[in-house]
């Protein structure tokens, strides 16, 4: 056979294999509109690879670098649904043709599972349901918001107003409440789930649910055990709280040289027990220049008060850090959370509507909880660790004051008392390919394994928000209870069976399923029996 025959039998393979996508775009295309009442039509926000806004479509919300490479898995096609009728004709859709469903309200989903997967898939995107309503000291908050525009909304409506989230305002509010939500008030007011009072959710079978309808399991389990493995949270009803008119913010840098390893050391002692209304975050980064290799810690507060209280707090409390009064930066609580995501004073709030990141990295995220506080000589050999690995850097959040009153029953997010803190393990990268993935994955698990001695036990715990699939997963989402069970324990400890116990009432069919979904009754009771 010629070279010209073997071209055209390739030219007529591709012909071919385009003709059947076409065909199967047309097919679901044609089931999504027969499920789907709504007005504006399901086939205005529904995208195929053949349409000029499918990458454009598919990479606005992909926050991580390392899934826009050509060999990460594409989604057949993508939703954005405007009306619950899209959101019940893509389950309706999905079951029919055998897809799995991807969920995504922000993109911030560290490992991808919000819109990767090896198996044939779809996204169902939510960023045009983003609506927020606030009135009387709460809000209905639709889960493709951002945390920015939560935050927005409720400035605009109250000036002695809050509600405790995350720092970082393009997160969605979807997957944010859904795996806990902790932010820098959490010492004062708990969790984004701790103040959730209602929610509504399309269930498995297409059906628009509120607490009521869906039951207080159901209700529980999705307000912290991650919504995605239950079905498709549209809203929640959230209580908002009282924040002073004024509260105070600072900043800190030392190093090694000025002393950081006593002040992060007495930091370890007072940082969960001090005034629940300060909050203080200690980021550290190694400092790797030709003639100095030196450990920098960040030290970042949030006061629910005056320079004047937080000054004599600290002197009082915490004198080793050295915060004078004039370090002490008084503003609006809504100014604050420009602070604390680095925007400079004066900023005007608009930026808090702006969906896209400053800037998007490749990275990785890891997490632990510390339960006793490490000695200095122990301290002395992380900061050489992280010196000799030159890129990963930790953050320290602290626990202690409202998180070590609420029961690790109440919801499924179970770290609250008996931890001091959270330590969160990052690291990110500019260069593209397998070399530089490799090199910097390589570096933060070496981190991980060195802190093993300081870091819970049995389980060593993780928080799901900050998602890992070094820990576990489901392999192919199949969700068995004996794959699921290693790295769920690790995330929801002791909550873990309930939370498959709910499972398997409200989706026996494991239909919400992907690397770390949690697993169905069956599976459970197959692995028992054996």
């Amino acid at each position: 056979m010629g070279f010209q025959s073997l071209v055209i039998i390739f030219l007529l393979c591709i012909s071919m294999a385009n003709s059947d996508h076409l065909k199967q775009n047309k097919t679901i295309l044609q089931c999504l509109t027969d499920h789907s009442i709504a007005s504006p039509s399901i086939s205005s926000v529904t995208f195929f690879p053949t349409d000029p806004s499918f990458t454009s479509t598919l990479q606005s919300y992909t926050r991580n670098l390392r899934f826009t490479s050509t060999t990460t898995p594409k989604p057949l096609f993508i939703v954005v649904p405007s009306h619950v009728s899209h959101i019940q004709a893509s389950i309706i859709c999905c079951k029919t043709h055998g897809l799995e469903m991807r969920i995504r309200s922000g993109g911030h989903d560290y490992d991808g599972l919000s819109y990767v997967s090896k198996a044939p898939f779809m996204i169902l995107d939510l960023f045009n349901l983003r609506s927020v309503i606030v009135d009387n000291g709460t809000a209905w908050v639709e889960s493709g918001a951002t945390l920015g525009e939560l935050f927005y909304a409720i400035s605009q409506k109250s000036k002695i107003h809050g509600f405790p989230a995350g720092v970082c305002p393009t997160v969605g509010v979807g997957g944010h409440f859904s795996g806990g939500g902790y932010g820098n008030m959490m010492r004062k007011f708990g969790l984004s789930v701790d103040n959730v009072i209602d929610a509504k959710l399309v269930d498995v079978n297409g059906n628009v649910l509120d607490r009521e309808s869906m039951g207080e399991d159901l209700f529980w389990a999705i307000k912290g055990g991650g919504g995605a493995s239950f079905g498709i949270i549209i809203s929640w009803k959230i209580k908002l709280v009282s924040v002073p008119e004024i509260v105070t913010v600072f900043k800190i840098e030392k190093t090694l040289e000025q002393g950081v390893t006593g002040i992060v050391h007495k930091w370890q002692y007072i940082a969960d027990k001090i005034d629940p209304n300060l909050f203080i975050r200690v980021v550290l980064l190694p400092v790797n220049k030709k003639h100095l290799q030196s450990i920098k810690a960040k030290f970042i507060g949030l006061f629910l008060g005056n320079g004047q209280e937080l000054s004599s707090l600290m002197n009082e409390a915490f004198p080793e850090l050295g915060l004078s009064f004039d370090q002490c930066i008084e503003m609006s609580w809504i100014e604050s959370i420009l602070f604390w995501s680095n925007y400079p004073k004066g900023t005007s709030l608009d930026v808090l509507l702006d969906r896209q990141p400053q800037q998007e990295k490749y990275l990785k995220k890891k997490s632990d909880y510390v339960q006793e506080p490490i000695s200095k000589e122990n301290l002395e050999g992380i900061w050489n660790k992280m010196i000799e690995l030159k890129r990963p850097a930790l953050t320290l959040n602290p626990y202690g004051g409202k998180m070590s009153e609420i029961s690790e029953f109440e919801t499924p997010f179970p770290h609250r008392a008996g931890n001091i803190y959270k330590i969160q393990y990052s690291v990110t990268w500019k260069d593209d390919g397998v070399e530089a993935s490799g090199r910097s994955l390589d570096q933060i698990r070496k981190l991980y394994d060195y802190m093993t001695p300081y870091v819970s036990k049995s389980p060593r715990s993780s928080y799901l928000n900050y998602r890992d699939v070094d820990i576990g997963i489901n392999e192919n989402g199949n969700a068995s209870y004996s794959e699921g069970v290693i790295w769920g324990r690790k995330y929801f400890k002791g909550n873990f069976e309930r939370l498959v116990q709910v499972k398997s009432k409200v989706d026996p069919g494991n239909f919400f399923r992907y690397e770390q979904s949690i697993p169905c009754l069956g599976s459970w009771k197959s692995i028992t029996a054996e």
